[in-house]
């Protein structure tokens, strides 16, 4: 072996001595997956898709139970709340079901499906993700800004009131367990089939006409005006509340008694006081207020009606989509027992005496820039705190939603199909609810003719 040869291999083997050491240290792959950092084992992309939120949750919701709902399987709201896969929910037939409801306010909150987490926790740790900076910056919150119920209803509700936002803070302050949030509560109303409902004051006119019959005369101001105006409206309405059992029982009788051709167009009053008698009571001051000041609507499927904050309103029967600004908030004074009524003088304070006709009462449809397919209508009350969507497709229709800027809740009313949202597909059936984050495509497919309701902001 040359000195050259020598001094080669003498190289070689010191490097194999100085491998070997240094492999002697390295602990195996595992460990160092272990004990990195996870930035140094993935690039942002995958990190970005490793911690990627749902956009698109499907809910369980709740039903509640109040007397003047439709009883057991025969209540729509709980029929849908029934069908909701994997809930918890039966149907009582002995039971009243009248509200189901959707969203995060807490006193019937909605749940995550397929964990069982309150849906309003998911919002507040990805906030940006679903709700939204536009949203969260608007309203200066991280809560969804309405709330869609299923209403079925099989006889009057209270003659209510819901307060505006002035007044609903001074009462939430005074009492906060009767109500329970600072906000207003302007409402839609959207008919599922036959609606009935009390909305709004009618025309002056034909208050001062029904007013002229006799057994309504105790009513009216000692001292007569020149004309019946708003501050006319506002004594009867408070005399017809404040009157006492006799006085209610006496004056409808009286009226019972008169010949219908005397009630003109309002033929319905002598029809309603015997149903709305045995829902409640003769008694009860709701039927002389309801039948005689304000408007009597009878709507079909479709038809809507807006109610503002301080408007005087009263459902009387039908399946309805109700959507609302975040509030539970409500004033009643009729349709109910005394005990539950709220004082009259601060139901007349804040009530507003603006006279409506019935059209005016009425929040027609439109087409809908998110559609696409020309499938998708909106109901758009005058409010920023909501719209209503209103998508029908017959089998094998599709229709896309364009992204909207802020969260939607959309319901299954009938009929089955899918939709696609966020790059995954979806099954839909009567009585499927999603939550969908803002600015989310949604693509729906109707195997059986679909009916779908989506409440959002943006």
């Amino acid at each position: 072996m040359t000195s050259t040869t020598c001094h080669a291999y003498t190289l070689e083997h010191d490097k194999y001595l100085l491998s070997q050491r240094v492999a002697d240290h390295i602990p195996p792959v595992d460990q160092i997956i272990r004990i990195l950092p996870i930035q140094t084992l993935f690039t942002n992309d995958s990190i970005e898709s490793f911690n990627m939120v749902e956009k698109v949750i499907q809910l369980k919701c709740q039903c509640n139970q109040y007397p003047w709902g439709k009883q057991g399987s025969n209540s729509l709201a709980a029929t849908l709340c029934a069908k909701t896969p994997g809930t918890d929910f039966s149907i009582d037939e002995n039971t009243p079901y009248a509200e189901m409801w959707m969203g995060t306010y807490p006193e019937l909150p909605s749940y995550i499906l397929e964990s069982g987490e309150d849906l309003q926790d998911v919002l507040d740790r990805n906030a940006d993700e679903l709700i939204g900076k536009n949203t969260i910056n608007k309203f200066n919150h991280t809560k969804i800004p309405y709330l869609p119920k299923v209403l079925s209803i099989a006889k009057a509700l209270p003659l209510q009131l819901h307060p505006n936002k002035e007044l609903a803070s001074q009462l939430h302050q005074r009492n906060p367990d009767q109500f329970t949030d600072p906000n207003h509560k302007p409402e839609i109303a959207l008919a599922l089939g036959d609606f009935e409902a009390f909305c709004g004051f009618k025309p002056l006119k034909d208050i001062e006409r029904l007013m002229k019959l006799a057994p309504l005369q105790p009513f009216l101001p000692s001292v007569k005006k020149p004309s019946f105006d708003d501050q006319t409206l506002k004594h009867v309405v408070k005399s017809m509340l404040t009157a006492s059992d006799e006085a209610i029982k006496k004056t409808n009788d009286a009226l019972l008694e008169l010949p219908k051709e005397q009630f003109g167009e309002d033929s319905y009053i002598p029809e309603l006081i015997p149903r709305l008698s045995e829902q409640y009571d003769k008694t009860d001051n709701g039927t002389v207020v309801a039948l005689i000041t304000m408007n009597y609507l009878k709507l079909k499927k479709g038809d809507s009606i807006y109610i503002p904050a301080d408007g005087i309103h009263a459902y009387l029967s039908g399946d309805i989509i109700e959507c609302m600004a975040r509030s539970n908030n409500v004033l009643n004074t009729g349709f109910c027992p005394r005990a539950d009524r709220d004082s009259v003088d601060m139901f007349t304070s804040c009530l507003t005496f603006t006279p409506h006709s019935p059209d005016d009462c009425m929040l027609p449809p439109k087409a809908s820039e998110h559609s696409k397919n020309g499938k998708t209508q909106v109901y758009a009350p005058p409010l920023s705190e909501f719209s209503l969507l209103a998508t029908e497709l017959k089998d094998g229709e599709e229709e896309t939603i364009k992204a909207i800027g802020g969260p939607s809740m959309s319901i299954v009313t009938s009929g089955e199909g899918s939709f696609k949202a966020d790059g995954k597909e979806h099954k839909l059936s009567e009585g499927y609810i999603f939550f969908v984050a803002h600015g989310v495509d949604m693509e729906f497919k109707a195997t059986k003719a679909l009916q779908i309701y989506t409440a959002y902001v943006e």
